[in-house]
């Protein structure tokens, strides 16, 4: 009898350690598919990111700095830019006339692309910068 029962598994045996293996196996594939989406949203982020960097830096370089907005998109029409230049009287008294002839402007840039989840994302930096008055 003692010999007879040392031969091989259980059914139940069997059943417990398939239900473990689904379970390992499920959750492995969970883990992987949201790395690979978490990886997929941070490199739109990083090439959103680079693009609103160039077009802050190349305001006012590449073509003389006017006030207004302008727009544009991405090669690969992914992206889509906005910039936007205005006069900033920060810390200015307007009673007083111009102490330079620099004058500070605000720039901002806002980069809209419509991720892999199809939701609507958005990025936006900013920043000031000294021109000569026009």
């Amino acid at each position: 009898m003692r010999a007879r029962r040392s031969r091989g598994f259980t059914l139940i045996e069997v059943v417990v350690a398939f239900v473990l293996l689904a379970l390992v196996l499920a959750t492995s594939f969970e883990i992987f598919t949201t790395g690979f989406a978490r990886e997929a949203l941070l490199e739109d982020q990083s090439r959103a990111l680079l693009l609103a960097q160039s077009r802050l830096a190349a305001t006012g370089v590449e073509e003389s700095l006017k006030e207004g907005e302008t727009h544009g998109e991405s090669e690969d029409r992914r992206f889509e830019w906005t910039v936007n230049v205005k006069r900033s009287d920060e810390g200015s008294d307007p009673a007083k006339p111009p102490p330079s002839v620099y004058q500070l402007y605000r720039i901002d840039v806002v980069v809209t692309w419509q991720g892999a989840d199809d939701r609507h994302r958005q990025l936006a930096l900013s920043t000031l910068g000294l021109w000569t008055r026009a």
